[in-house]
């Protein structure tokens, strides 16, 4: 058995959620795919995979396997890489959609660099709150965050986004500054709604084990970061945004915290793209250069390591 060739095979099956996809994408007999896993099992002593008619699994052993993998085989890749003398700098158009706050504050801030490292890329930045089809819209890959489920999309965890409660000094003014989750049902609150379905996303609240989680009363709901923000500025309600675009308004006075006793639910932040697609060098560096970029963001580093990659959806609330 070629040890390679099984790892790399295993990160397929991963990956694609299956053995008839990952034969497909690496052009491999299932027959293949499905021996060079058996006889890597045996090898390790280890089930890696939970199997059943309809879905390939990853188990837990399967899963902290699949994490040195990747990192054996990018290893070797940038080896073979660094010694070729042909090597290319990835070039050419590259389609990317991010979410509006997080493409203003984050991504595009440290374009510069992208392009210092990757001067032949061409790169299409779509900046929107909402959802596309990255296949039907022809985009390479996307940053996202959300709420995971079932997908025909890869998605690697690349960080993840802690929010903040606050409110214009004008607004606390006049309304008063609530000293309890419970006390926000008193209030005008700003909220924010799925552009897919319309519905508005509940507030949480957690301190010592306690959890809240509420719909809260507001006079006016939007479905764009800007516009949120807009909103929370003009004094219109109490606004739940991510700390990294709320830090500079709060240190220049525009906006002040409440309920700093209470966290939120964190959001899981993804860079996905259609796993039926070759994975280019040019999405991949963008990919590394997003997760490299967020693990230095105080505001958007990951507290471990990530899981592996999986298909899912999300529901954009940025």
């Amino acid at each position: 058995m070629n040890k390679l060739q099984a790892m790399e095979v295993f990160v397929q099956v991963v990956d694609a959620g299956g053995f008839t996809r990952a034969a497909d994408n690496m052009q491999l007999p299932k027959a293949t795919v499905s021996t060079l896993i058996q006889a890597l099992e045996a090898t390790l002593s280890v089930k890696l995979l939970h199997r059943t008619t309809r879905q390939v699994s990853v188990t837990a052993d399967g899963a902290a396997y699949y994490e040195r993998c990747l990192r054996i085989l990018s290893d070797v890749r940038e080896a073979e890489e660094s010694l070729s003398r042909t090597r290319l700098s990835p070039s050419g158009r590259l389609r990317v959609d991010a979410p509006t706050g997080l493409a203003s504050d984050v991504l595009i801030p440290a374009l510069p660099d992208f392009f210092t490292r990757y001067p032949d890329i061409q790169l299409e930045l779509g900046c929107s709150d909402r959802t596309i089809d990255l296949i039907e819209e022809g985009v390479d890959c996307a940053v996202r965050g959300g709420v995971l489920g079932d997908s025909n999309l890869i998605a690697r965890r690349v960080g993840i986004l802690q929010f903040v409660t606050c409110a214009t000094p004008d607004y606390l003014d006049r309304y008063g500054r609530p000293a309890h989750p419970d006390e926000l049902m008193r209030h005008r609150c700003v909220n924010y709604f799925s552009s897919r379905t319309g519905k508005l996303f509940d507030w949480d609240f957690s301190r010592d084990g306690h959890r809240i989680q509420v719909a809260l009363p507001g006079h006016i709901a939007v479905n764009d970061t800007n516009a949120y923000t807009a909103a929370g500025l003009a004094g219109l309600g109490i606004v739940q945004m991510p700390n990294f675009m709320m830090e500079p308004m709060l240190k220049d006075g525009r906006f002040e915290q409440l309920l700093a006793d209470w966290s939120t639910d964190p959001l899981p932040v993804h860079v996905v793209y259609p796993q039926n697609r070759h994975l280019s060098a040019k999405v991949r560096v963008f990919v590394e250069w997003v997760a490299e970029l967020f693990s230095n963001h105080p505001g958007m580093r990951l507290p471990k390591a990530p899981p592996p990659a999986r298909p899912i959806p999300f529901e954009v609330a940025l």
